[in-house]
């Protein structure tokens, strides 16, 4: 992959070590310099066997920021979850209508939730949203009959993470123009979050490694030792 020559040259000037949190922050914020408010991103390499389904990790991270990006959500319900629906605040609100447009190859969303009741026929597009990672799932909180709850929170800042088949984790943490104090409390936040959620069979510590970017920029690495010190002092 061919980089830019602003890629490079701010790629040219950040030493290939792992660092502090705070320093890493402060440098994917110094090297951003789109025209536009680039997204700050966490890649996370797991100390898991991505073979074994048991170490798969899934689960959901209210964070107290939010990402900066307005989620589109699409609620799949019949009878009176849908006025609840819409008055939370939920992109598009529906069933039949949304069905036949999925089958049509639509899926212009970021989350999709479904009460409990149309999971019989909303199962059948396992195929189609699967892949796209928006099937509604009991454990993200994607298959609730309390969708008016759910969807002030998914547009608040409540996101769902999930293991894909390397062992890795990526996700969006918040945006360039965020005080950098907003941004640790967000990652801090997910990584709890995160160790939380850690399978009994796994052993050890959970991150191989961490590596935060803007958009566009290069990636930074974090010192694990930094973070767990952190934790285990209780700040954040």
């Amino acid at each position: 992959m061919k980089h830019s020559k602003r890629y490079r040259e701010a790629k040219n000037n950040i030493e290939p070590k792992k660092y502090a949190l705070d320093e890493a922050i402060e440098i994917v914020k110094k090297f951003a310099t789109a025209k536009y408010d680039e997204s700050v991103d966490l890649s996370i390499k797991l100390n898991i066997d991505s073979k074994k389904t048991d170490q798969m990790l899934r689960g959901i991270s209210n964070l107290p920021h939010g990402t900066g990006k307005t989620k589109k959500i699409l609620v799949l319900t019949k009878g009176e979850k849908e006025q609840e629906a819409k008055e939370s605040g939920a992109d598009y609100v529906g069933f039949d209508e949304y069905i036949d447009k999925i089958k049509s190859g639509w899926s212009d969303v970021d989350i999709v939730i479904a009460t409990p009741d149309v999971m019989s026929d909303v199962g059948k597009l396992g195929k189609l949203l699967g892949p796209k990672g928006l099937m509604p799932s009991p454990k993200s909180g994607t298959v609730t009959f309390d969708v008016g709850n759910q969807v002030k929170a998914l547009k608040k800042g409540k996101i769902e993470f999930k293991t894909d088949k390397t062992g890795c984790m990526h996700t969006s943490i918040g945006r360039v123009s965020f005080e950098s104090q907003k941004l640790r409390e967000n990652i801090m936040t997910f990584l709890e979050d995160l160790i939380a959620a850690k399978p009994q069979g796994i052993k050890g510590q959970l991150f191989k490694s961490l590596t935060l970017s803007s958009t566009i920029g290069p990636g930074i690495k974090i010192d694990e030792k930094d973070i767990l010190g952190t934790m285990r002092k209780g700040g954040i």
